[in-house]
């Protein structure tokens, strides 16, 4: 049985992930060995626990206890369970807590690169891609959608930041999903080592359409894409096989990286 523990001191050591420590110090927190992450609301907390994550202690506002989280209480046996109000809560995580339940749990070895390229016929590839919410997006359309799995560069911010797990709906624990080891543009060979066509998602004249059947045929395909302000960078828009425009109207440039992944891979996650 879980322990329930008021809080009455904001300052206690065991609140700290929840309170004074950044998103890189939670990653560090056990170093040299794997980190921790928080996961916020119950939908994704129940999804993160389906997927074989330990859970550490829970932060849950009282009302809920007996409610929307009771569940996840029961199934988190033996870990504490932290609770005040709403007020309490904001003051001490600085902001309103998401349907009044975070659960802090330890990180999973991410698997190597090649052994999801091995297994996946379509990966989507994120190259220095930093906004926690368009990764999170990224990750939910693409496990909607078809796609196996998901590569970003070393450069790309961590799927498993608070703002990411929540814009991603919990599917960043759903997805299989690493990094590369090495930098653009040299891991566009790396997906070729592995049988994957790879097209380049960027603005540029010489470019074959999203519907081409040539794309949608490939047994196996990496569809990447870029930052939202730079997009794609040109070494690696050479490396790759094809680059690939979503076409616009009324004088529209371009969508933003979550959108076009969506389109993207509404398109090219179904096999002809």
């Amino acid at each position: 049985m879980s322990e329930i523990i008021e809080i009455n001191d904001l300052s206690i050591p065991e609140l700290q992930p929840y309170t004074s420590m950044a998103e890189v110090q939670l990653l560090r927190y056990y170093e040299p060995d794997l980190g921790i992450f928080i996961a916020e609301s119950p939908k994704v907390i129940r999804t993160a626990l389906e997927s074989g994550y330990e859970p550490l202690s829970l932060l849950a506002e009282r009302k809920y206890i007996t409610g929307q989280a009771s569940d996840i209480i029961e199934k988190c046996a033996d870990i504490p369970v932290y609770t005040a109000d709403s007020e309490v809560l904001t003051k001490l995580t600085g902001f309103k807590l998401t349907l009044g339940l975070l659960c802090a749990m330890r990180r999973k070895q991410l698997p190597e690169p090649e052994e999801i390229l091995r297994r996946a016929n379509r990966v989507a590839v994120l190259e220095d891609v930093m906004n926690q919410t368009n990764i999170g997006a990224v990750f939910r359309s693409a496990a909607a959608l078809g796609f196996d799995a998901v590569l970003l560069t070393p450069a790309s911010s961590d799927p498993l930041y608070r703002r990411s797990i929540r814009v991603s709906m919990g599917t960043v624990f759903r997805i299989p999903w690493t990094y590369f080891r090495c930098c653009p543009p040299d891991y566009v060979a790396e997906l070729k080592k592995y049988g994957f066509t790879t097209a380049a998602m960027a603005l540029r004249k010489d470019t074959v359409s999203i519907d081409d059947p040539k794309l949608r045929s490939a047994e196996k395909l990496a569809v990447i894409l870029g930052t939202e302000g730079e997009g794609l960078r040109e070494e690696t828009i050479a490396a790759c096989d094809h680059t690939i425009k979503i076409p616009m109207s009324h004088g529209v440039d371009s969508l933003n990286v979550a959108a076009a992944s969506a389109v993207a891979f509404w398109q090219l996650g179904r096999r002809d």
